[in-house]
């Protein structure tokens, strides 16, 4: 049970990733967050002592949201392939989610923060060097259930989703490209279907 401290905490956790969501995290701000929840500025103090301290914690917070929603809930299908095309179908749903209403809040704070050395580029990154580790790994178990060819590059193959992941981004956000996802799902198809043994 979470204490009535944790769940407003959680609560304005949620908030700040739909505002980051939207504007990104270059515009969070204690005050910002302030408007957007109706809390004093030293309410939110109380919770986050600085600006920096309140950017991890929402980054942080973001990084245990996508691992329940794309990463628990494909582990309840069975190992290799299946689990791979959940991982990503769960990931394309994460970016479409109406709780966030601009996208991936991870995609946009890897492009405002690639080049701004620091603890929120390095926790950024951190988060996806963990998701292509395990994306890597499922690659390996589809190779040993003989889902894949044995030759199959479980780096290459990451490579490639994490490209599709992001043209859908792309094209979706900027462009308003309404077949995004099913060209998505096509090319992790013929992604699979190349390597397949």
């Amino acid at each position: 049970m979470q204490t009535k401290g944790e769940r407003t905490r959680a609560a304005i956790l949620d908030e700040a990733l739909k505002l980051v969501s939207k504007a990104g995290l270059d515009d969070l701000t204690i005050g910002t967050l302030a408007d957007a929840t109706g809390m004093s500025k030293s309410g939110l103090f109380a919770h986050f002592g600085s600006r920096e301290e309140l950017l991890l914690a929402v980054l942080a917070h973001g990084q245990n949201c996508f691992t329940r929603c794309v990463f628990q809930a494909a582990m309840a299908r069975p190992r290799g392939v299946p689990r791979l095309r959940a991982m990503f179908t769960h990931w394309l749903d994460w970016t479409e989610s109406a709780d966030l209403p601009g996208g991936c809040p991870m995609i946009g704070g890897a492009s405002e923060f690639d080049d701004k050395p620091g603890p929120v580029r390095d926790m950024l990154a951190g988060g996806q060097r963990l998701w292509i580790e395990t994306l890597k790994r499922t690659v390996r178990q589809a190779i040993e259930e003989r889902q894949l060819a044995a030759a199959t590059d479980p780096e290459q193959i990451v490579f490639e989703m994490f490209g599709i992941a992001l043209v859908v981004h792309h094209h979706r956000r900027l462009l308003g490209y309404r077949k995004a996802r099913e060209r998505a799902l096509a090319a992790l198809e013929s992604l699979l279907q190349r390597h397949s043994s």
